[in-house]
């Protein structure tokens, strides 16, 4: 996601400078046009220098080691803190990546109104925080698949799942909802929301409003010829491992509050149609 963020604020006449991790990130972000600042999420000093240098911040990463998803989760928390906390005292505006999956519905749909007291990650109530001492911080709530050529997420691991097991197969009665959103769509909005987003909002980067997970199966059984099947609980986690617990979730959402107050609208492909063509 934040390679085409910085290609996006390039493109929009910023000068950005990118956090990379490693040589090969780097490069990409050199690549981009962008200035690079080496390090990873868990060197504040870094992280503390970039935020000093810097008119606003993106953050859009996480240690996406689901095996470890607490440790994770808490790395993440320190570094949104201490980059917030040479904010303090500045307008300077920073946008932390967050989710939609398992937030509770409103009228049906997960909205911008939608909070959960425990949310699975903890950028979003971390930001929120910081917003209620006064730092300039908004949330961009991503789909669970934010969707490209070159995805490294969900479905690239669903569609492997199925290659191994011989069987493209969706929990029970697969009518439980996934939302999607193109990756140049979100890369977008976190721009808009950089430029004129409001202290405190919450953004819902949704391009799909809710596709059955059987749905999705079928077009995996089409593409690799295997057939489909619903499966128990007990064979939801054996089949899709650390994802089962996410795999589970009914999570149609909107973006109607995201589109009217920044302007944003997504104009991408959608995710059946970009499985379709970018993925098998």
């Amino acid at each position: 996601m934040g390679s085409e963020v910085v290609k996006e604020l390039i493109g929009a006449g910023h000068q950005v400078l990118g956090l990379a991790r490693s040589e090969e990130s780097a490069q990409a972000i050199r690549n981009a046009g962008a200035e690079v600042l080496m390090g990873d999420l868990e060197d504040l000093r870094v992280l503390k220098k970039g935020a000093s240098e810097s008119d606003g911040i993106i953050h859009t990463g996480f240690i996406h080691d689901f095996a470890n998803y607490a440790k994770s989760n808490e790395v993440e928390k320190i570094a949104i803190n201490a980059m917030g906390e040479v904010l303090l005292g500045t307008s300077k505006p920073i946008v932390v990546t967050a989710g939609i999956l398992g937030l509770p519905h409103v009228n049906g749909f997960i909205t911008e109104e939608s909070k959960l007291q425990i949310p699975l990650r903890a950028s979003e109530p971390t930001a929120l925080a910081l917003a209620e001492k006064g730092v300039h911080a908004s949330v961009v709530r991503l789909a669970p698949s934010t969707h490209d050529k070159g995805d490294k997420g969900f479905m690239p691991f669903i569609i492997q799942q199925a290659r191994t097991h011989g069987v493209s197969g969706y929990p029970g009665e697969g009518k439980n909802r996934w939302t999607g959103v193109h990756r140049k769509d979100a890369a977008k909005l976190f721009r808009l929301a950089l430029e004129k987003g409001e202290k405190g909002a919450l953004y819902n980067a949704i391009g799909d409003n809710g596709i059955e997970l059987k749905k999705i199966a079928e077009l995996i059984s089409e593409k690799l010829d295997l057939p489909t099947k619903s499966l128990s609980e007990e064979e939801t986690k054996e089949h899709f491992q650390w994802m089962s617990h996410f795999i589970t979730f009914d999570s149609p959402a909107t973006n109607l509050k995201t589109q009217e107050t920044l302007g944003w609208k997504p104009t991408e492909i959608g995710l059946l149609e970009d499985l379709t063509k970018n993925y098998f």
